[in-house]
């Protein structure tokens, strides 16, 4: 027998040691609920889980991002709903004041109403917002540039590429009453290579040409007119034609860009760009529509119709853009689902199983405890041989 080194208690204290750290790990998965709470548990696990759960609040948060586009649109249609409406009502004070049945004071009456909706559809254009942003006065719609003062993007469908345009002609000729003439404008122009095959001038609004193509293919150009004033009381007596072709090309810049980003992913350029169409009415073609003459009248039912289908046509884009939102946050919730599926496999801890472990390490523990205490009295013996 030995007293300088008690072998056996150092034996028991390290065994003792052993199990005294397992039961505070058990301990501390049973308090925390997870199997890895500190990367010595699993280094690659604990790497794993934490980059999903980075994903797995950037997808709650893209939902948050989606849900409040829903809104945006929802918001924008509300107001279109109105303006849709007051259109309908402008088109039946425009079929109204083109009958021949009623007097000057009956259309100057209907000319008033017809003020009165442009003014409330310019204040609803400027007024609707979200969040503090105004959402109808072009700030989320697609922006382009020409290198011509009188000749401007005023609007392009989503089908036109971003790119550059040129145009080598393009001279807008004037009617006796101010309007465009379609043909003669029509028959002026010249389009460069960089248009789809086909495009020509197929439709003419005030103060605008539109040209088109084949695959939805739409590009429209304002243009300042020029008059012709009366040098005895400076009346407009008529329009010079407006040549929009400077230093040999007019060069149009489809920028593509200026839609309302949503970002809708976790992930780097996970982005639904949302378009909302500037609704004025100079954009609606109706800026200098009356009813307060019968031919003025007649042409007002065009134009209004014009109106109608711009609006019909922003507010479609705007439902397709909410269903596809929809979708989205459909689609980000069953990934939330199953992300947060796979990261609990791996970070949580499975508590019967821990529990059964737990008990295990105990009383391992205790029988550590019981047999240093026994380890430890074993040199107490020897003074049985001095005696």
């Amino acid at each position: 027998m030995k007293i300088s080194y008690n072998s056996a208690a150092m034996h028991a204290n390290n065994a003792l040691n052993a199990s005294d750290k397992r039961v505070s790990q058990s301990l501390k998965r049973l308090s925390s609920g997870l199997k890895v709470t500190a990367a010595k548990d699993n280094p690659s696990g604990y790497a794993i889980g934490r980059r999903m759960n980075a994903q797995i609040t950037g997808v709650s948060v893209a939902t948050e991002n989606a849900n409040r586009g829903t809104s945006i649109i929802e918001t924008a249609d509300g107001a279109l709903t109105e303006v849709h409406d007051m259109l309908q009502r402008m088109n039946e004070l425009a079929v109204k004041g083109a009958t021949g049945t009623l007097t000057t004071t009956d259309r100057e009456m209907l000319n008033q109403e017809m003020k009165q909706l442009k003014e409330e559809v310019t204040r609803i254009a400027t007024d609707t917002e979200f969040n503090g942003q105004p959402l109808l006065d072009g700030s989320f719609d697609l922006r382009g540039y020409t290198n011509s003062q009188i000749a401007t993007v005023d609007y392009y469908s989503d089908e036109v590429l971003a790119k550059q345009y040129t145009i080598d002609a393009l001279t807008v000729f004037y009617n006796a009453d101010g309007t465009i003439d379609l043909d003669q404008t029509k028959n002026s122009f010249t389009p460069g290579p960089e248009f789809p095959k086909g495009v020509s001038i197929t439709e003419v609004g005030q103060d605008k040409v539109t040209i088109t193509g084949n695959q939805d293919f739409k590009l429209t150009i304002a243009v300042t007119p020029s008059p012709v004033y009366n040098p005895a009381d400076g009346s407009i007596t008529g329009y010079n034609p407006v040549n929009c072709v400077a230093n040999g090309a007019l060069e149009i810049n489809v920028t593509g860009i200026g839609s309302m980003d949503m970002q809708i992913g976790a992930n780097e350029g996970q982005q639904l760009n949302i378009r909302i169409p500037k609704i004025s009415l100079d954009r609606l073609g109706i800026e200098r529509t009356e009813v307060d003459t019968q031919d003025n009248s007649s042409k007002a039912i065009d134009e209004v119709k014009g109106a109608i289908l711009y609006v019909s046509d922003a507010r479609s884009r705007l439902g397709a853009y909410q269903n596809r939102l929809e979708h989205t946050v459909s689609s980000l919730d069953i990934t939330n689902e199953n992300m947060t599926s796979s990261y609990s496999r791996i970070m949580d801890v499975d508590m019967a199983e821990e529990m059964t472990t737990y008990t295990t390490e105990q009383v391992i523990s205790q029988a550590a405890v019981s047999m240093l205490a026994q380890a430890n009295e074993r040199p107490s013996q020897v003074l049985q041989l001095l005696q």
